[in-house]
């Protein structure tokens, strides 16, 4: 069992946590806003008050990491993660000769290769691990996980992630694992537009919805999208899941990755302009399959 790091106590990597003191880690924790990773140890130890001694709060991420062979960060954006790894007081600083670096926020590919590089030369093994599922699939456990770096620092961070991940991929070499998270991200976009044009389609045409999602969810249309999200579309219930804020910010990396490397995206730039228009009315925090309410209801 590790002493591990963990940066980023949120609704990913709060589930993580819990996971991970579990199966018997030593987790010490940072989160910009403190009371948040107080908050979990506080969950945590209300259920298993053995855990406690097992669970720390720590002020700064340098200070999280001091001495710890692995370090995990699930934040928000570039922004956030260069802070907590290559900032001031980052995890960086103080990490060991020969420690191992995961990171689970999506973020760019170019970020994920410079922390190779300056992982690199501290002696520090770094992963990009993206993440697919959700809340609910961190909270169960059961996250797709999309994994870029080298083979040695591949085999060592399979054996923390799955505490948490149901399917973890080496995709490739450092930044593999970020532009597979694209990729993930962009079919995701062109299903959702599909989805919302099929079911306003099907309630213009006067059919039992529920009917037509019996009739069509077993056959080639059928996608995690819909049988999960059908119901909740034709019920206009949003409030929950992966924010619209949020898959702008992973488009954006997507498109801004297509202008370097030529890929032409003309699905995932209608849909993420689609998606800016809903921004407008106050849905950003909605989750994405809010995307249906673009076309008028019958």
């Amino acid at each position: 069992m590790a002493i591990i790091a963990f940066a980023g106590t949120g609704i990913m990597g709060g589930p993580m946590v819990r996971h991970l003191v579990q199966a018997g880690h030593e987790l010490r924790l940072f989160n910009r806003t403190r009371a948040k990773a107080e908050a979990v140890v506080a969950a945590l130890v209300a259920d298993a008050p053995d855990l406690a001694a097992r669970l720390s709060v720590h002020d700064n991420p340098a200070e999280a990491a001091e001495g710890c062979a692995i370090a995990i960060s699930c934040v928000g954006n570039d922004d956030d993660l260069s802070g907590v790894t290559l900032g001031r007081n980052g995890l960086f600083e103080t990490m060991p000769a020969d420690s191992l670096f995961i990171d689970h926020t999506t973020v760019s590919a170019r970020l994920a290769r410079q922390l190779s590089v300056e992982g690199k030369s501290r002696e520090i093994h770094c992963v990009d691990a993206p993440v697919s599922g959700g809340q609910a699939g961190a909270e169960n456990g059961a996250l797709a996980i999309m994994c870029g770096g080298s083979d040695d620092a591949m085999a060592r961070a399979e054996q923390v992630m799955q505490a948490y991940a149901a399917r973890i991929v080496h995709v490739g070499a450092a930044g593999a694992g970020q532009t597979t998270k694209m990729v993930n991200q962009i079919c995701i976009a062109g299903i959702l537009g599909g989805l919302s044009e099929g079911l306003r389609f099907a309630q213009t045409s006067g059919l039992d919805t529920d009917l037509v999602f019996e009739a069509i969810s077993g056959g080639a249309a059928q996608s995690w999208q819909m049988d999960n999200r059908w119901k909740t579309m034709d019920d206009d219930s949003f409030d929950f899941g992966f924010a619209i804020d949020w898959m702008r910010k992973d488009l954006g990396l997507a498109l801004e990755e297509a202008r370097s490397n030529g890929a032409t995206l003309p699905v995932a730039a209608l849909v993420d302009q689609f998606y800016a228009e809903l921004q407008k009315m106050g849905a950003g925090r909605q989750d994405t399959s809010a995307l249906v309410r673009r076309i008028a209801k019958p």
